[in-house]
C-alpha cells in the first residue's frame, strides 16, 4: 500500500460499534473481494472489500474476518484468517501479512491462516444461533459477477442450513455513514491531494491540450503523494462533454473559448474524496461562462448551509431545486411561465440541472447512508449543483466534500482548493 499506517485503534472502534449491534450468540463473517481475471493471466489490480478493512484495515486479498462476541472461548471472539506466506510469495508477489503484522494493522490477537478456516468455522457455528451475512444492498449498487461474498454465502448457507441468517448491512449503513475524527482526516488527506492535483493542472491547462492529458497530470500528482488513484473514474470533459454528466471518454482536444469540467477526485488509504471545478482553456472565462458559474456557486453555498442535523435530504433537495430555479430564471434560462405550467414531477428547473445535490461519501464515492432518515452530525455530504445548457456547449458543475457538525455550519474539507473565477484565471495566468 502506498498510504501510510492508519493506527489500529480506529478499527477496534468500528468493530465494537458493530458488535453491539448484534443479537446475542450471533456472528458476523466478512470477505475480502476478488482479484478479477481481465483475459489469459491478466487481472485487474485488487481492491478491497471496504467492509471488512472498514472493521479490521486489513487490505489484502483472500482475507476472512469472523466476528463472535458470546463465543465461549475469548480467543475466537474477533478472528482474521489470512493467506498463509512464504518465502516464494514474497519473491513473486510481495510481503502478505504475518500473524504479527496483521494484529498491528487490526488490533485482532487471533490470526489463523486460511487452511484452519473450515476448523474453526465448525466449532463456531455449534455455538451461534445467528448468522451475520454481508449483502450488498447500496441503493446504487447494480451487480451482475457473482462476488466472492456471493459465493461465501451460498456454500455457508448450503453446509449450515438450520441457522438463523440475518443481514449485516443494515447496521453497516448506519454506522459508517457517520466518521471518525480519524476516518474525517483521511478523508481530508484525499482532499488534499486533490487540491494538489487541481492546482498542477491550473498551470497546464492551455488550447489544444487534450483532456487524457490533463486526466495524466492529475494521476501523476495523485501517486507521488501516496494516493491509491482515482476515487473513482475522472471525468475531464470540455465544451459540449460537460453536458454528458458520465462522459469519461477523456479523449477529445480542449478548444479556445471552451470550459473544461472536472470532476476528480484522489483515493487516500481506501476514503474517497469527490471534486468538480471548470477551467476555462483560454485562462479567463466569457462573461456568460462567469455568469452561469458565479450563479453554479453560489447555489453550492447556499445548499452547504442546509447541511445540519435533522435535515431530510429529500426536502434539501427540493429546497436546492428552487434556488436553482431563481438562478435559471436571472440567467435567461427559465421563465415565470415555464415553472408556472411545469410538471410537478419534473420541475422546470430539472431541464438545466437533472441530477442530485448531495450524496455520501467516506470509503466509498457514494458511501453508505441512508438518505430517508435525518442528516447526523458525523455524516460526509457532497454539494454539486450544476447546470447544463447543450445549446451553449457548456455545463458548470461545482462540487466540495462537508463535514455536517453538532451545531453551526459544516465544515468544508475543500476549503483550500480555488474555486472562484478569480482564483482560478489568476492561477492559470502564473
Amino acid at each position: 500500500m502506498k498510504y501510510l499506517p492508519i493506527a489500529s485503534n480506529l478499527f477496534i472502534k468500528n468493530r465494537k460499534k458493530f458488535k453491539a449491534q448484534l443479537k446475542a450468540k450471533a456472528l458476523a463473517i466478512f470477505n475480502s473481494n476478488d482479484i478479477y481475471p481481465v483475459s489469459a493471466d491478466s487481472t485487474l489490480p485488487f481492491a478491497q472489500h471496504r467492509d471488512i478493512f472498514y472493521l479490521s484495515g486489513v487490505d489484502q486479498e483472500e482475507s476472512i474476518l469472523v466476528l463472535f462476541p458470546d463465543a465461549p472461548k475469548p480467543e475466537h471472539r474477533e478472528m482474521l484468517f489470512l493467506k498463509e506466506t512464504n518465502e516464494h510469495i514474497a519473491v513473486w508477489e510481495g510481503e502478505k501479512l504475518t500473524k504479527d503484522k496483521a494484529f498491528e494493522v487490526s488490533g485482532i490477537k487471533s490470526v489463523y491462516w486460511l487452511q484452519d478456516f473450515k476448523a474453526v468455522l465448525a466449532e463456531v457455528m455449534t455455538q451461534a444461533e445467528y448468522v451475520y451475512i454481508n449483502t450488498n444492498e447500496h441503493y446504487r449498487a447494480n451487480v451482475e459477477t457473482e462476488t466472492r461474498e456471493a459465493r461465501f454465502i451460498k456454500q455457508l448457507k448450503k453446509e449450515y442450513p438450520a441457522h438463523d441468517y440475518k443481514r449485516s448491512q443494515p447496521i453497516l449503513q448506519r454506522i459508517r455513514s457517520i466518521k471518525e475524527p480519524e476516518e474525517i482526516a483521511l478523508i481530508q488527506q484525499a482532499c488534499d491531494i486533490t487540491e494538489k492535483g487541481l492546482r498542477r493542472i491550473l498551470k497546464f491547462v492551455k488550447p489544444e491540450v487534450t483532456e487524457y492529458e490533463i486526466e495524466a497530470e492529475f494521476i501523476h500528482e495523485f501517486i507521488r503523494n501516496r494516493a491509491d488513484g482515482f476515487a473513482y473514474t475522472p471525468i475531464v470533459a470540455s465544451g459540449y462533454n460537460a453536458c454528458v454528466l458520465h462522459y469519461i471518454e477523456n479523449n477529445q482536444v480542449c478548444k479556445a473559448g471552451d470550459v473544461i469540467l472536472l470532476d476528480v477526485g484522489a483515493s487516500y488509504a481506501n476514503y474517497a474524496s469527490d471534486m468538480t471545478r471548470c477551467v476555462p482553456v483560454s485562462g479567463k472565462f466569457t462573461a456568460r461562462q462567469k455568469d452561469v458559474y458565479n450563479a453554479v456557486l453560489r447555489v453550492k453555498n447556499k445548499a452547504a448551509k442546509m447541511l445540519v442535523p435533522g435535515t431530510l435530504w429529500a426536502a434539501y433537495q427540493e429546497k436546492v431545486g428552487r434556488i436553482m430555479e431563481q438562478e435559471l430564471l436571472g440567467l435567461g434560462l427559465l421563465t415565470e411561465d415555464d415553472i408556472k405550467n411545469e410538471d410537478p414531477k419534473w420541475p422546470a428547473y430539472k431541464k438545466y440541472f437533472m441530477h442530485g445535490t448531495s450524496h455520501h461519501m467516506g470509503l466509498d464515492t457514494h458511501d453508505y447512508g441512508i438518505l430517508t432518515e435525518p442528516m447526523q452530525a458525523g455524516m460526509v455530504f457532497t454539494v454539486e449543483p450544476g447546470i447544463y445548457i447543450p445549446e451553449e456547449n457548456l455545463g458548470i458543475r461545482i462540487e466540495d466534500d462537508y463535514v455536517i457538525q453538532e451545531t453551526g455550519a459544516p465544515i468544508n474539507l475543500m476549503k483550500n482548493i480555488p474555486i472562484t473565477v478569480e482564483e482560478i484565471e489568476a492561477l492559470m495566468a502564473e
